[in-house]
């Protein structure tokens, strides 16, 4: 029975192939062979994930294609290694197939199964697991790739649908190591009481022009086309948050952490609830949100949909009496002079590469810091507080997936000889709370002592001179933000 069925089912495979062989298709010719030899390597799969990634110009984007890249790479290595050699089919014949249609160099490998096909729907679908709309452009491109295997001769039809089904797996049991933003539960609950202001009615967005938002304003304004767009310099950003507060029932923001940090005391400050449009370079706390687009905070603001969130407090603040918040990150040591190496070199090449030119600059050198940390005397590389506890991603902090937990997420990095380098060695032996080098805590409240006088101190991205002595805490759900209910 079993090889009854099994020379039907072979019978029926080389008839589909002889029949997809011999029929012609207009404009077929020029195109399908091409695009099977573009896939080559997967270079026509990479190719797409950058092109993702730069014109989606949005985190959901970047996610979509790293995903298709890592899925396309799981498939081929499993198709590649293990199951080609595992069945050793042969490659059909080409009798069938006109000339112009044969690829110029005929693979070597075993025909089952279409590794081709296999990394197209890997790609395909790790792209629409992040985003449906690129999952869904993505889609008749890798169709086509499966297709050109079986009509230039070098599958089986069978093959390209066991390799697109291999490749479909792949893409799913990347997810299950690591899942997607949907399956992620909800972050930034509880729910608050918000108004609705259908198309922006009564609300006034500040936005940043030095945040590289510019272009993001427009998409506000159609979104919200009755809202108060007011767009300001930098130094005049401040003032123009305090007087838009005066007048509205919400605060809306366009531009960077930074800016976000200021909306968010003055929205406390007046009792208003806070609009965030992601606009600025990495938008840590929209996203964490679970904010990525301007059309996400829009649908909250015209639905009334928000959420409240903690914000961290550090006492005295910048001013030295009243208390300074940070609604992502705090930190004294290393970090403040990263931030201030990144500052001095992006406006020369740009935001990234500074970025890096800093990180590789700390790294070599000690930045020591001696301060009572909780009464103790400790000698320090870095003391980070986070707004909220951080998900582990490596050798720094990643997202949070809860914005109201309550909770500091402090970790110190101890001083010494080449911390830096520590602290790398440690984080790609293991998880860093394992580290001798390293500590991790959940706290509630902390007091730090003795800091020595200039020394830098850095919340969300701005950088000031920190007190001799500070307190950490958070004022718990002090901020009311806009966030869709189902996004």
């Amino acid at each position: 029975m079993t090889d009854t069925f099994a020379a039907l089912f072979d019978s029926w495979d080389r008839h589909a192939f002889r029949s997809v062989a011999g029929r012609h298709w207009p404009g077929a010719d020029p195109v399908l062979p091409r695009l099977s030899r573009s896939a080559n390597h997967g270079l026509l799969w990479f190719g797409a994930a950058a092109g993702i990634a730069v014109l989606g110009r949005g985190a959901k984007s970047r996610r979509a294609a790293l995903r298709g890249a890592v899925s396309l790479g799981v498939a081929s290595a499993a198709v590649n290694t293990v199951v080609k050699h595992a069945v050793g089919r042969r490659r059909p014949a080409l009798d069938a197939v006109p000339i112009v249609r044969q690829l110029k160099r005929r693979p070597f490998t075993t025909s089952f199964p279409s590794g081709h096909a296999a990394s197209a729907a890997a790609f395909a679908t790790g792209v629409a697991l992040e985003s449906k709309g690129w999952g869904a452009a993505v889609a008749p491109l890798a169709a086509a790739v499966a297709l050109s295997r079986v009509y230039t001769g070098a599958h089986y039809p069978s093959d390209v649908v066991v390799g697109a089904a291999l490749g479909v797996g792949a893409a799913f049991a990347v997810r299950g190591l690591v899942p997607t933003r949907a399956q992620l539960p909800s972050p930034g609950r509880p729910y608050a009481e918000a108004p609705a202001l259908p198309g922006g009615r009564e609300l006034v967005v500040v936005v940043n022009r030095a945040s590289g938002s510019s272009d993001t304003a427009s998409l506000v304004r159609d979104a919200l086309p009755e809202a108060d767009i007011v767009e300001c310099e930098p130094e005049e950003v401040e003032s123009a948050l305090e007087k838009a507060a005066g007048h509205c029932r919400a605060l809306g923001v366009l531009g960077g952490d930074g800016t976000v940090n200021r909306a968010a005391v003055i929205a406390v400050r007046h009792g208003l609830p806070l609009a965030v449009f992601p606009g600025g370079t990495l938008n840590h706390f929209a996203y964490d949100l679970g904010i990525e687009h301007v059309h996400d905070t829009a649908r909250a603001v015209s639905e009334g949909d928000a959420v409240r969130v903690d914000l961290g407090r550090f006492t005295p603040g910048p001013d030295g009496k009243t208390p300074g918040h940070f609604l992502n990150t705090f930190s004294l040591g290393v970090y403040p002079e990263l931030v201030r190496v990144r500052e001095h070199w992006s406006p020369r090449i740009g935001g990234w590469p500074a970025g890096v030119l800093a990180a590789l600059k700390v790294l070599r050198g000690r930045h020591q810091l001696d301060a009572e940390f909780e009464g103790r005397p400790r000698s320090l590389w870095l003391m980070f507080a986070g707004n909220g506890m951080y998900e582990q991603m490596g050798p720094t902090p990643g997202h949070r997936r809860d914005l109201a937990d309550g909770l500091l997420d402090v970790r110190i990095v101890h001083g010494g000889r080449t911390p830096g380098l520590r602290l790398l060695g440690a984080a790609l032996a293991g998880p860093l709370s394992r580290s001798p080098f390293h500590a991790a805590e959940r706290m509630r409240r902390v007091r730090l002592a003795g800091i020595a006088p200039g020394t830098p101190l850095a919340f969300d991205g701005e950088v000031t001179e920190a007190p001799e002595e500070l307190t950490l805490d958070k004022a718990a759900e002090a901020l009311r933000v806009y966030r869709p209910k189902a996004l």
